[in-house]
């Protein structure tokens, strides 16, 4: 599904944001990405979503590969990932249905069917109460749910989150971490990136990639608790 081969990127001013990884991520994976703010966590989200390319090495994520030559087919492959970001990015004096239908307003479906999946999602999220109120005028935890509605209503098959508890109390963002480790399934990868460790030090059948000035460890965890270094 994802493979980097000695991928390195280098931003122009010269600053070594990843150095030489190689790794490959299956269907229906849980990675958790941790590392210090400036440790190469959100290059790497940002190589994964095609907004950036490698300096080296080769880069594939859903079968098309990462390279400046592609990025005609990126924009498409883009349709199949469901960002979620720190910030929401939501769009205020809208209402939480709509801004979740915005994130499936490129994609080849019918309104009516956009409608119906915006709703399902907000439902799975546990926010069809809230699916016409303002998006300014819910709170936080609330807000960052309408993002995870935006995301999971296209059915990706890759869900990218960064720093998604950033703003987030204790309970809200142990609350938003299980709800994204529930999409994990057989058609659906997801890949969190967080500096919060305490919150998922206690996490089994996922995988960790910490990452520290552009290198990155990994570490398999299975069900059983089991620790597999990589």
């Amino acid at each position: 599904m994802i493979e980097a081969k000695g991928v390195s990127l280098r931003y122009r001013d010269g600053t070594l944001a990843l150095n030489n990884i190689s790794f490959e991520i299956g269907t229906g994976e849980l990675i958790y990405v941790t590392g210090p703010s400036g440790s190469g966590k959100t290059s790497l989200l940002k190589l994964l979503m095609g907004m950036e390319y490698p300096t080296s090495g080769s880069l594939t994520v859903l079968n098309q590969p990462i390279t400046k030559r592609e990025a005609m087919k990126i924009r498409k492959l883009r349709r199949k990932i469901g960002p979620v970001f720190q910030n929401f990015r939501l769009i205020e004096g809208r209402t939480a249905l709509e801004n979740v239908m915005m994130g499936m307003r490129f994609l080849d479906i019918p309104f009516r069917q956009i409608r119906k999946n915006a709703l399902n999602a907000l439902s799975r999220v546990g926010l069809e109460h809230k699916a016409y109120s303002r998006v300014e005028n819910l709170s936080w935890g609330e807000a960052q749910r309408v993002s995870i509605a935006r995301a999971v209503a296209r059915k990706p098959a890759l869900i990218l989150a960064d720093e998604p508890t950033g703003n987030l109390d204790h309970d809200n963002a142990l609350n938003i971490l299980d709800l994204l480790t529930s999409f994990k399934d057989d058609d659906t990868t997801v890949i969190i990136t967080t500096h919060a460790t305490h919150l998922i030090e206690n996490q089994t059948n996922a995988t960790f990639f910490r990452v520290n000035k552009g290198n990155i460890s990994i570490e398999r965890r299975c069900e059983k608790n089991e620790e597999v270094l990589a």
